[in-house]
C-alpha cells in the first residue's frame, strides 16, 4: 500500500513539475499571482512568472492561465498567452516565438513519460493559436512563422498500435513521427492534423479538414477526405 501511493506520488510530482523544491515554489507564485485581474495582474506576472518560466523579456500572461513544468517553457519577445491557456511541457518543452498569441482555453500539451527523443512543441514567430485549439507535442510539433490556426483545431502527432487482438490497445506501443507546419500557413476551424505530416508553405486547409497525408506549399485542401481543391505558386 505504501509502495503504490509513494509512486502515485512520484508520478504526480513529475507530471507537475521538474522537482519538488521548483514545485513548492512554482505552486506559491501561481497561487498568489496567477488569478489577479486586469493590468495590474499582467504586471505582477511578468515580473515573478520570469522566476520559473525561461523568458526574460516582455510577455503577457492573462488570469487563469495553467503552467506544467514551466521551467520547460520558453516564451520570446511579445508572447500572448489569453485566459485559462493550459500549458504542460514535459523534457525538451514548449517553445513561442515571438508575438505569438494563444488564444482563451488553448492546450498546448507535452506529455513525455515515454522518453521520445523528439517530443516537444516549437511555434514560431507572429502566430496565432486561435481558442479550444488542442497541440500535443508527444511525437514533435513544428510550426513555421506567420501561422493562423483557428479555434476547434487537434494536431496529435502520434499513433497507438492495435492490430493484436489479445492485448488492449493502450498496451501495444505507439508510433511518433511527428507534425511539422511550415511557414504562412492557415488552418481553418475544426481541422485534425495525425502523426506524420508535413504541411508545405503558404498552403490552405479548409475548416473541418482531417489530414492524414502531407500537403504540398501552396495547396487549398478541403474535407474528410482531404480532398485537393487548387495549387498555385511555385
Amino acid at each position: 500500500m505504501k509502495k503504490s501511493l509513494v509512486g502515485k506520488l512520484k508520478l504526480y510530482f513529475n507530471i507537475e513539475s521538474t522537482s519538488l523544491l521548483r514545485y513548492c515554489v512554482e505552486n506559491i507564485i501561481i497561487g498568489l499571482f496567477g488569478w489577479v485581474p486586469s493590468v495590474l495582474g499582467i504586471v505582477i506576472r511578468l515580473f515573478f512568472y520570469r522566476l520559473i518560466l525561461n523568458a526574460k523579456k516582455f510577455f503577457i500572461v492573462q488570469s487563469g492561465v495553467i503552467l506544467k513544468q514551466p521551467q520547460n517553457i520558453t516564451l520570446h519577445k511579445g508572447v500572448y498567452l489569453d485566459h485559462r491557456v493550459y500549458l504542460h511541457a514535459c523534457l525538451n518543452g514548449i517553445e513561442i516565438g515571438e508575438n505569438t498569441r494563444i488564444m482563451y482555453n488553448a492546450q498546448l500539451h507535452v506529455y513525455n513519460f515515454r522518453d521520445i527523443p523528439n517530443a516537444g512543441i516549437k511555434i514560431g514567430k507572429n502566430c496565432v493559436v486561435g481558442p479550444y485549439t488542442f497541440i500535443s507535442g508527444q511525437g514533435g510539433t513544428t510550426i513555421g512563422d506567420n501561422v493562423i490556426i483557428a479555434p476547434h483545431v487537434v494536431i496529435v502527432p502520434v499513433n497507438h498500435g492495435y492490430e493484436k487482438s489479445d492485448i488492449p490497445i493502450r498496451e501495444q506501443g505507439i508510433t511518433t513521427r511527428g507534425v511539422t507546419i511550415d511557414d504562412d500557413v492557415w488552418i481553418g476551424a475544426g481541422v485534425t492534423i495525425l502523426d506524420d505530416v508535413h504541411i508545405g508553405k503558404g498552403s490552405v486547409l479548409g475548416a473541418g479538414t482531417v489530414v492524414t497525408e502531407s500537403v504540398p506549399q501552396y495547396t487549398l485542401v478541403v474535407g474528410a477526405k482531404q480532398k485537393v481543391i487548387r495549387s498555385w505558386g511555385p
